[in-house]
C-alpha cells in the first residue's frame, strides 16, 4: 500500500522548460493578443518570442498537511509490523535499510503466502518523518543540494531564502508489474501542452519515490526495459529523462524493495547486485505457530482497527527505537581489523565488486546502532554477513549447499 503521502498530484508542480524553437507559436501569440492566455497570467511570460512557464501555485504546508490527514483516514488499514509472528530475518532486513538507505535496499525471496508483501507495506506505519519542500513532486530535501528538484536547486542557486518547509513520512510507492516506462520515469503534460501550448514535464513514480522506498513485487516478473531504467537509477541516483525536446534530470535515490517467488524464475545478477541486501522466507513449519499466525490474522479481517490498537505501543516503542538509531547511526564505529577481515571473507568467496564489502559494513553498522551501541561487534557482523553477500556468489549449478551457509563457513574460519 502507498504512503498517504505519495498522492501529491505531480502537474500541480511540474517543471516547465523551454522548447526548442526560439520563435513564439503562432498560435500561442494569437491567443495571447486575443486575450484568452493574458501574458500577466501567472506562471506564463512573454519575452524576445520565447516563453517560460513557472510552477503553479504550490499548496501550503496547512493544504498538504490537510491532503495528507484525508488520504490517511481513506486509505485501507495495513497489517501492523509488530504483529508479524516469525520472519525475522526479512523483518530485521527491513529495519536496517530504513535506519541506513545507503543500504541499498532488500530482494525478498521465498514461498508463495509467506507474508512477503504484508511485511513490507506494514513498513509504512514505522517509517520516520523527514523535511521536505512544500508543494515539490520530487520530494526535495532542503538542506541537500544532491536530492533536490531543478527548480528547488536553481532558486537555492539564486539565493532565495523562502522555500516553504515541512515534515511528512517516507514516501513508499508501490511499482505495478503493468507500468508503462513513461508512468515510471515521467513524460509530457498533456494536459499543459493542450490548454497553455507549453512543454511541460509531468514526474512519474521515480520522482515520487525520491528519498523513499520503491516497492516492486514479483520483481522477477517485471518487464526488462523496466528493469533498466531501475537498474540505471538505482546505480546513480538520477533520473534521465528525454521526451519530445524535453531533457530534464532529477534525483531518484530510493530504497528499493523486491519480492517473488523463485519458483516463477530468477533474476538477472546485475539486477540482483543493485540490491544491498538478501533475505529468504520459509514457510512456518511448526503447527503451534501456524496456528497463532491463523488467528491473528482472523483478528485482523474481523476488526482491523482494534487489531491495530492492540499493537500501538509496540508500534510506537519501535518506531521510537528507530529513529534513535537514525540520530545515532554517525556515532557508531567498526574497527580496523573487522573492515580487513570482512573484505577477506568477499575475497576469498569470490565476490565481484566491492558493494558486498560496503553493503556489510553499513549493515553492521546500523544493527549495532539499532541495539544502541555505537561500536560493531563480531556479533553483528555475523547476522549480517549471509544477507548481505549470499546473493552476490557465482552460481555453481553443482554446488547443492546454500549459498549463505558457504557465507557463514568462510566467516567463522577467517574470524575465528
Amino acid at each position: 500500500m502507498a504512503s498517504p503521502f505519495s498522492t501529491f498530484s505531480s502537474t500541480s508542480a511540474a517543471r516547465a522548460l523551454l522548447p526548442a524553437s526560439t520563435s513564439r507559436p503562432p498560435s500561442l501569440a494569437a491567443a495571447a493578443s486575443s486575450g484568452r492566455i493574458p501574458a500577466s497570467r501567472k506562471g506564463l511570460g512573454f519575452r524576445r518570442g520565447r516563453f517560460t512557464v513557472c510552477n503553479v501555485a504550490a499548496p501550503t504546508a496547512a493544504e498538504q498537511e490537510a491532503t495528507a490527514s484525508a488520504a490517511k483516514e481513506s486509505q485501507r488499514p495495513v497489517y501492523p509490523f509488530a504483529a508479524i509472528v516469525g520472519q525475522d530475518e526479512m523483518k530485521l532486513c527491513l529495519l536496517l535499510n530504513v535506519i541506513d538507505p545507503k543500504i541499498g535496499g532488500v530482494m525478498i525471496m521465498g514461498d508463495r503466502g509467506t507474508g512477503k508483501s504484508t511485511t513490507v507495506r506494514s513498513l509504512v506505519d514505522l517509517l520516520p518523518d523527514i523535511r521536505v519542500v512544500v508543494g515539490d513532486p520530487f520530494n526535495s530535501d532542503p538542506d541537500d543540494p544532491e536530492v533536490m528538484g531543478p527548480e528547488v536547486r536553481e532558486r537555492v542557486l539564486q539565493g532565495d531564502a523562502s522555500l516553504p518547509v515541512t515534515t511528512a513520512k517516507i514516501t513508499m510507492v508501490d511499482l505495478p508489474l503493468g507500468a508503462t516506462e513513461d508512468r515510471v520515469c515521467g513524460t509530457i503534460d498533456i494536459e499543459k501542452a493542450l490548454t497553455e501550448g507549453v512543454k511541460a514535464f509531468e514526474p512519474g513514480l521515480l520522482a515520487k519515490a525520491n528519498r523513499g522506498i520503491l516497492y516492486v513485487d514479483e520483481v522477477n516478473l517485471l518487464d526488462d526495459h523496466l528493469v533498466d531504467v531501475l537498474l540505471d537509477s538505482a546505480a546513480s541516483g538520477w533520473n534521465t529523462v528525454e521526451r519530445e525536446g524535453i531533457s530534464i534530470s532529477h534525483p531518484a535515490r530510493f530504497i528499493l524493495i523486491g519480492s517473488g517467488n523463485p519458483e516463477e524464475g530468477e533474476l538477472r545478477p546485475q539486477l540482483l547486485d543493485r540490491f544491498g541486501m538478501h533475505a529468504q522466507v520459509g514457510t512456518v513449519r511448526d503447527a503451534e505457530l501456524r496456528v497463532k499466525i491463523v488467528e491473528e490474522r482472523a483478528r485482523f479481517d474481523r476488526d482491523p482497527k482494534a487489531f491495530r490498537d492492540s499493537y500501538k505501543e509496540e508500534q510506537e516503542k519501535l518506531q521510537d527505537q528507530i529513529s534513535s538509531a537514525r540520530s545515532n547511526l554517525g556515532a557508531v564505529q567498526i574497527d580496523h581489523d573487522l573492515r580487513v577481515k570482512i573484505s577477506k571473507v568477499c575475497s576469498e568467496l569470490n565476490v565481484d565488486g566491492l558493494r558486498g564489502d560496503i553493503v556489510t559494513n553499513r549493515a553492521a553498522k546500523a544493527l549495532a546502532s539499532l541495539k544502541g551501541r555505537d561500536k560493531v561487534t563480531v556479533e553483528d557482523i555475523a547476522t549480517v554477513i549471509p544477507n548481505c553477500l549470499r546473493h552476490r556468489l557465482r552460481k555453481d549449478p553443482l554446488e547443492s549447499i546454500d549459498s549463505g551457509l558457504l557465507v557463514i563457513e568462510k566467516f567463522y574460519e577467517i574470524f575465528s
